[in-house]
């Protein structure tokens, strides 16, 4: 506590009078001391606080000047998007095949919109929008630019830089222009079934929201606009090389063979990476049409017909009756199955294409020759329950998997009731419909050996083993008897050179859409394929929808003078692509002489 010193004490006052001085020279000093102490003070706490804002700013320049020798010190980087923050999530990552070429990326444009209150010349602008963009309506842009009541209006989504610049030279003040990024396909139709389409999602005037509507794209949605992946792009197993020479194999074939619709598949028998995967007709993600209102939902260039397409693809499902039988110990590849008519189950007769007869046959010739009542006698020796439990172990009783949105709708059709004669007609093809996906990816079960494989768009870093549906030596068997379709049988047309195709046919009747019962001249002809047949690395589905081929006397429609030869094209030109050598057999080629040195 500070003691207080009086201006006049009493003491000293007296004693100055006594004296004869003047009392108020002692005031005077008394406050001359007490100023004096009072500034002391004042000028000490001035002192600490010009310390302390001292200490501060030193602290505060040297942390400055250490982050400065920090960043002088570190690499430069790009600004990174933060994860929260941004209402509308503009930014979406490329999507690229196998070899990280692009499918699928984003370009920056513009788009057009209108404020029709601050609009000086609404008729002459409505005129001249008109002729840069014929699309839009005149009549209606001049009522909405004239409407009192309208403060804003959405021109144009997206325009080119040369219709901006069109846009901009009319000079009128009320067309305003916002930058926009969209989705773009270099390839344009290429592969237009895998990526799918985007569009905007939520808008701005100064963003858009581009969002996935089909395919791949609308799959991995999340996926590609997460901030998190930094713009790290979508690898798919796709080889866009090899998916453009499928597509143009496939659209010279379904022309030659006058066919409404193909796809084809193909995979990676030991991984399931899907390498190309092809539906014609097909439409430019660029500009993708609007879906059917009316009419078959496969009319429309949007049906997938090798994911989305259901159908009984006929005799390519005998070998698995015979791979089944063959597992089970009933059969083996020599084992002979009486073929002769008559042969009936459940009061149905059952009858060879074209009424053959082809007498006592082995297992093997059942299938090099697809005999459908050798076939069907197979498979009431595996029996109903059996049978089914082989089939949905292959996968024909659900949709594939794919990462594709329209994957899920393709999910066989299988009998009401199984019966005898269910099983009878499903060993040959016919009474389940499953999709050219599904086939491909039974296929490469007996292809790698008898293990179970999941088709897959994204690629896999070396193979992918799934549970064992078939040992070693079955699906050794089942080769050599797919490699003796091609060789020896129906398949003749799918030979390759050097290339040792496997595979096998199937033509089955189509359905009619109403009223039950089949075309008589409508078929879906299909040939699944393996190559090399020895040591198989790929499998190839090539489906056409009502085929004809004309070159004869007579229309040919079976899968063996269409689907076959498609294909035999398609492994030609792909296989090189593939890294594939061929490896011809010296014993086979004549006329050939060999030069020494």
């Amino acid at each position: 506590m500070t003691t207080r010193t009086p201006l006049r004490p009493l003491a000293r006052i007296l004693d100055a009078r006594r004296k004869g001085e003047n009392p108020d020279a002692i005031e005077r000093e008394n406050i001359r001391i007490r100023h004096e102490q009072m500034r002391d003070r004042a000028r000490v706490r001035a002192e600490g606080r010009l310390l302390v804002l001292g200490v501060l700013f030193f602290i505060a320049f040297g942390t400055i000047g250490v982050r400065m020798g920090v960043l002088a010190g570190s690499e430069p980087s790009e600004p990174r998007a933060q994860a929260t923050g941004a209402s509308i999530i503009a930014s979406r990552a490329d999507i690229t095949d196998r070899h990280g070429r692009i499918l699928a990326t984003n370009m920056e444009t513009h788009s057009l919109y209108a404020h029709p209150q601050q609009m000086i010349e609404p008729l002459r602008a409505a005129k001249e929008l008109k002729a840069i963009f014929p699309d839009l309506d005149e009549e209606r842009m001049v009522k909405d630019f004239t409407d009192d009541k309208r403060k804003f209006l959405w021109v144009k989504k997206k325009i080119s830089p040369e219709q901006m610049q069109a846009v901009h030279d009319i000079g009128e003040p009320g067309l305003l222009f916002g930058p926009r990024e969209m989705r773009l396909y270099p390839n344009g139709a290429l592969a237009s079934h895998i990526l799918g389409g985007a569009s905007f999602g939520r808008e701005g005037v100064h963003s858009a929201e581009v969002i996935g509507t089909a395919g791949i794209e609308k799959y991995f949605d999340a996926k590609l606009r997460d901030p998190a992946r930094e713009g790290a792009p979508l690898e798919l197993s796709i080889d866009l090389t090899i998916q453009a020479a499928t597509e143009r194999v496939l659209d010279s074939g379904m022309r030659l063979m006058n066919a409404k619709g193909a796809a084809s598949v193909l995979m990676d028998v030991h991984t399931g990476e899907v390498i190309a995967i092809a539906s014609l007709p097909d439409f430019d993600p660029n500009d993708r049409p609007r879906p059917p209102t009316e009419g078959s939902p496969s009319d429309s260039p949007l049906f997938n017909r090798a994911v989305q397409g259901v159908y009984e693809l006929g005799s390519t499902f005998k070998i698995f009756a015979a791979a089944q039988a063959m597992e089970l110990g009933l059969v083996r590849p020599d084992t002979v199955i009486d073929t002769r008519p008559p042969f009936k189950v459940g009061g149905h007769r059952i009858g060879e294409f074209d009424g053959h007869n082809y007498g006592e046959i082995s297992v093997e010739q059942v299938i090099v020759k697809s005999s459908n009542r050798g076939t069907g006698k197979i498979a009431l020796a595996i029996g109903i329950e059996r049978q089914q439990e082989f089939l949905k172990s292959l996968g024909f009783f659900e949709p594939t998997g794919l990462e594709i949105v329209e994957a899920a709708g393709g999910k066989p059709l299988l009998p009401s009731r199984w019966t005898d004669l269910s099983s009878v007609t499903i060993s040959y093809g016919h009474g389940l419909s499953s999709s050219p996906l599904h086939l491909a990816a039974a296929y490469s079960t007996i292809a790698n050996g008898g293990h179970l494989v999941s088709p897959t768009l994204l690629k896999q870093h070396g193979p992918k083993i799934g549970p064992r549906v078939l040992s070693e030596q079955v699906s050794a068997s089942a080769r050599q008897m797919l490699r003796k379709v091609v060789s020896e049988g129906t398949a003749s047309f799918g030979e390759v050179p050097g290339y040792h195709v496997g595979g096998k046919t199937g033509t089955a009747d189509k359905p009619k859409e109403h009223g039950g019962g089949y075309y008589k001249d409508k078929v879906i002809a299909t040939f699944a394929s393996m190559f090399p047949a020895h040591d198989p690395k790929y499998v190839l589905v090539v489906t056409l929808d009502e085929p004809v081929e004309t070159s004869g006397s007579k229309p040919r429609r079976t899968a063996g003078w269409t689907a076959v030869p498609v294909a035999a094209e398609m492994i030609g030109r792909i296989a090189p692509l593939l890294g594939l050598r061929p490896e011809y057999d010296m014993s086979d080629m004549t006329n050939v002489t060999l030069i020494r040195n």
